[in-house]
């Protein structure tokens, strides 16, 4: 079975967070992977999204998955779509169809307005949150009738801070977009700073207006049942940029 989270502020039947357990890859892809760039077998892939579209009761043709790649671009989509869109958040109004995001340290983010009929997703690595994917995926579902105040928002599990090892050039660049972010950036040894990019996911939120957010706290290095690249490239399972697992994380309608 599929190792799965499920945030406290969504409906249970109506999002997943899925973990690297309960597919069918094998090495270094073991066993739940979407990474579609990667050297797994397409036929892999294929039965890992039905896997998933399973616990919807749908298709794994019915998972939209984008082209990611740390964009602050956001889009809407009323059909299936898979792969053929490089964005980094996706916004839903129709029913039967699983918005996805791939990720393995970045921060997925699922977004529901169940109120009005709107869910959002976004992938939000430290470039596209500085971006602005959050606040793009956000005033994408407003322009599509959600209202801020009946919007649901969680992250998924994540690189936490514990584990995110940053240096000057990466800090600089948060505090060039504000002096206030300084506060997510804790001093250690050697001239690093440990990064809380999920507390400054949470800010981003609230400047939203954004009140019901959900914090996963699950850190992706250090629990075995998630794919980790920084995890990966430390115990030399991969080599930077090379192929890898990621995990997918889920809503609907």
């Amino acid at each position: 079975m599929p190792h799965i989270y499920n945030a406290p502020n969504l409906p249970l039947v109506k999002h997943a967070f899925f973990g690297r357990t309960g597919g069918v890859s094998k090495g270094i892809f073991n066993s739940l992977n979407f990474n579609y760039k990667g050297t797994d077998l397409p036929q892999n892939l294929s039965r890992n999204l039905d896997i998933v579209g399973a616990y919807y009761g749908l298709s794994g043709k019915k998972i939209i998955r984008l082209c990611q790649n740390h964009t602050s671009t956001a889009v809407y989509l009323d059909r299936p779509s898979q792969y053929e869109i490089e964005a980094d958040g996706v916004v839903t109004d129709k029913p039967n169809l699983i918005l996805g995001i791939t990720t393995a340290d970045c921060i997925p983010v699922l977004l529901a307005d169940y109120k009005n009929g709107i869910i959002g997703a976004a992938h939000a690595g430290w470039r596209g949150a500085l971006k602005g994917i959050i606040k793009n995926t956000v005033t994408t579902m407003i322009k599509y009738g959600a209202k801020p105040e009946n919007i649901a928002a969680a992250t998924g599990p994540c690189l936490q801070k514990e584990n995110f090892f940053v240096h000057d050039d990466m800090r600089n660049l948060f505090l060039e977009q504000s002096k206030d972010n300084s506060a997510f950036f804790t001093p250690v040894e050697n001239g690093q700073y440990l990064c809380d990019l999920e507390q400054y996911v949470k800010h981003q939120l609230e400047q939203l207006n954004i009140s019901n957010i959900s914090l996963s706290g699950i850190d992706t290095y250090s629990n075995e049942q998630y794919f980790s690249y920084r995890r990966f490239c430390h115990l030399k399972i991969i080599k930077p940029g090379g192929g890898f697992g990621i995990e997918l994380s889920t809503i609907c309608l």
